[in-house]
């Protein structure tokens, strides 16, 4: 017994000293190249930017991002000579439209870049530096602006026949797919100081006219069978607080909604319930059908049928609130 324990010691000893004298491996770091730790100093013609990714393709992102912010600087810089400063303080207007400026040039696209290194730092990451050139930046952001503002102006064409609720749709998304238009021009202006923005903010302009003249020309009319005129004040909620107006007209730019419901009375674990099905139809001026939609509804109460009922309204209230009374009609505005 005694040998036996004797030999299982020697065993493990003679395992821990071969452990011990195992070699290790060491695994050296790769040097950082010089470009990454000294990147070139951007010219007057061209942006450099240095990133670091998991990826190659996010290490240039993130080059590019960094030029981004290079440029976000050079608009400050240029904004701040206009800034008023009265009394020790900064006009409120200003700062705030710099700031912003700032945050969103991030979102410009910049593809015409050229990868001048790129390497392995070892552990899965990546350096690159990229350059742009200004000039080239500059003939990017101009053609795709003006690729942009040529493709509103031919649909716009083929909407002309369409009803004024449709008309509203296209000037609404075309004037959301420029939200980033004036700081595009930022970077256009100090890329080019010559760049004459007024030319597209003005066409931007005329966009906005036309959205606002078909909105103060749009009305709608509720019409409501007897179950569905509990509903009525909800729907005109809606429609009022997306700015149209409420009234009877016969012109091209009115609507009527017509509503009916069904309203039928359950019990279930001592709750009252109240089914409802809604059915919206919306037609033009002429009587064609522009939006139609079906809803299902439940009110519940433990206090009785009418509290039910109650339930009911406010259910279809929050509803129109939180997806918008057009989805509700199941128009194309939103």
């Amino acid at each position: 017994m005694r040998a036996a324990v004797f030999f299982i010691i020697m065993m493990l000893g003679l395992g821990f000293s071969a452990c011990g004298s195992a070699k290790r491996v060491e695994v050296a770091q790769k040097k950082v190249p010089s470009w990454y730790a000294h990147p070139p100093h951007s010219t007057e013609s061209e942006l450099y930017g240095v990133g670091e990714g998991k990826s190659k393709r996010e290490a240039i992102d993130n080059a590019l991002s960094l030029i981004a912010s290079t440029l976000s600087v050079s608009i400050s810089s240029s904004y701040s000579a206009k800034t008023v400063v009265k009394e020790g303080r900064v006009n409120s207007s200003d700062a705030t439209y710099v700031n912003q400026t700032q945050s969103d040039v991030k979102k410009i696209r910049i593809t015409n870049y050229r990868l001048l290194n790129a390497a392995e730092l070892g552990f899965k990451r990546f350096a690159v530096l990229v350059t742009v050139n200004k000039e080239e930046l500059f003939r990017g952001l101009k053609n795709e602006l003006e690729q942009q503002f040529l493709d509103i102006s031919q649909n716009e064409k083929s909407i002309k026949n369409e009803n004024p609720l449709a008309q509203l749709a296209f000037y609404k998304k075309s004037l959301q797919s420029l939200n980033n238009l004036q700081n595009t021009l930022s970077v256009m202006k100090v890329l080019h100081e010559k760049t004459d923005i007024n030319f597209y903010l003005q066409k931007r302009h005329r966009l906005e006219q036309k959205y606002h003249a078909l909105l103060s020309k749009i009305t709608f009319y509720i019409k409501a069978d007897k179950e569905a005129k509990r509903f009525v004040s909800a729907v005109e909620t809606g429609i009022t607080k997306q700015k149209f107006s409420l009234k009877k007209s016969r012109d091209m730019y009115h609507f009527t909604v017509f509503m009916q419901a069904k309203i039928k009375k359950a019990q279930s674990y001592g709750f009252s319930i109240a089914r409802s099905e809604i059915n919206f139809v919306t037609k033009d001026y002429r009587g064609r059908v522009v939006g139609r939609n079906l809803l299902h509804i439940d009110g519940q109460s433990s206090q009785g049928y009418a509290i039910a009922l109650q339930d009911l309204v406010k259910k279809l209230n929050l509803q129109i609130e939180q997806e918008g009374i057009f989805k509700i009609l199941n128009l194309n505005i939103y």
